[in-house]
């Protein structure tokens, strides 16, 4: 998958050879109008929003002769019933999506190829607003590749106009094809009480009166061990943040999915590696304060009008060989190294923080808090349609 992914030439021989064999296919296979596909991060996760559309979709009467069906690399991990997910990147994979009356996802469900059912409606709620830049407008892709995102969707969610603008022209999808409502993931982060972020606290075993720092650096693709896995290491020396917060504060890590290999993580009773904690939504509503770099993780946390700081040691070097939409550090205070990043924790004005967060809301997450419901109406409505 590395290799398809990040080779050139044999990404084009793949989606060419593959998007001819799959179209082939569907002309031979039947459509089920009751089979709706559920996919998380490629098959990587059981989570994100579409687990939110299909805890609603499950228990709603409306769907009860619908089979929701979900795509997993893995699908002996998770606990649903055989009948209820398949193993991705397999025949009966692609056939199922050739038959499916829905898709819903948070990435893509084409796997690279270029291709749809007969009568599919594409629901991608995706996984974040952008600050790098996405599609085509990344600035590395070969000049052809703008066509690899012409992608079928038929209603993408989006939570603020600043993210659909940029994902209509990025992946070519109509503007009024995006429903402005939030991410469904997000719900919860509009809504949770304290009763149920002090149940969160007990169930990751938080000591009671100390606050929680939640480390969540994004990914660096162009920085890749021989197989083609991320790497990450930040400059992080976790003794001098115990001995100067450690009195104060616990310090949860969560390493981003593409990451192989993140740090080296030894956990105490000051640092804990939250990396395969499989509740993202938990361990932000759990924390006191984020920490992160680059990372879509700001918008989410932001619904909760609690402090961020960002972290940005490498700033110009992903600048360019990213690229980003907009400095981060022209909305929340942070640092280019530790030291003034602990100083600016050890002085932290929760207030003054806040203040800065509401603009940095108000201007990228215009929308959330009944997300989930809205995607269900609004898949409904696209099933009632012959």
């Amino acid at each position: 998958m590395g290799l398809i992914k990040y080779n050139k030439s044999v990404t084009r021989i793949y989606s060419v050879l593959g998007s001819t064999f799959i179209n082939i296919l569907k002309i031979f296979v039947k459509s089920d109008d009751r089979l709706i596909l559920f996919s998380s991060f490629g098959g990587k996760k059981f989570d994100d929003s579409p687990k939110a559309i299909y805890e609603l979709m499950k228990n709603d009467p409306r769907f009860k002769s619908y089979h929701l069906v979900w795509c997993l690399n893995s699908p002996e991990k998770y606990d649903l019933p055989d009948k209820c997910k398949i193993k991705a990147d397999t025949i009966q994979y692609f056939i199922k999506t050739l038959q499916a009356r829905v898709w819903i996802t948070n990435s893509a469900m084409e796997r690279g190829l270029h291709y749809t059912g007969k009568h599919t409606f594409y629901f991608n709620t995706w996984h974040g607003t952008p600050i790098k830049k996405m599609g085509s407008d990344k600035s590395n892709l070969p000049s052809d590749a703008s066509k690899t995102y012409k992608w079928k969707i038929g209603c993408m969610t989006a939570q603020s106009d600043y993210e659909a603008d940029i994902f209509s022209h990025v992946f070519n999808i109509p503007r009024e094809r995006f429903m402005l409502c939030g991410l469904p993931r997000n719900d919860i982060l509009a809504n949770y009480t304290a009763e149920f972020r002090e149940s969160i606290r007990e169930k990751l075993n938080l000591p009671a009166g100390k606050k929680v720092i939640l480390y969540m650096p994004t990914f660096r693709e162009y920085d890749r061990n021989a197989n083609m896995q991320c790497v990450l290491v930040p400059p992080i020396d976790l003794t001098k943040w115990e001995s100067k917060l450690g009195s104060d504060y616990i310090f949860l890590f969560r390493a981003h999915y593409e990451v192989a290999k993140a740090m080296d993580i030894l956990e105490d009773a000051f640092v804990r590696n939250v990396t395969d904690y499989p509740i993202l939504d938990h361990l932000m509503i759990a924390s006191d304060l984020l920490i992160s770099d680059y990372s879509s993780t700001f918008f989410d946390y932001s619904i909760m009008n609690k402090p961020m700081l960002h972290f940005s040691y490498d700033y110009d070097e992903y600048a360019e060989k990213r690229g980003m939409y907009f400095d981060i550090r022209d909305y929340i205070h942070g640092a280019d190294n530790e030291d003034d990043l602990i100083r600016q924790i050890m002085n932290l004005d929760e207030d003054e923080e806040i203040k800065l967060l509401e603009v940095f809301r108000n201007k990228y997450v215009n929308y959330y808090g009944n997300a989930a419901r809205q995607a269900v109406d609004r898949i409904y409505e696209e099933l009632l349609k012959k």
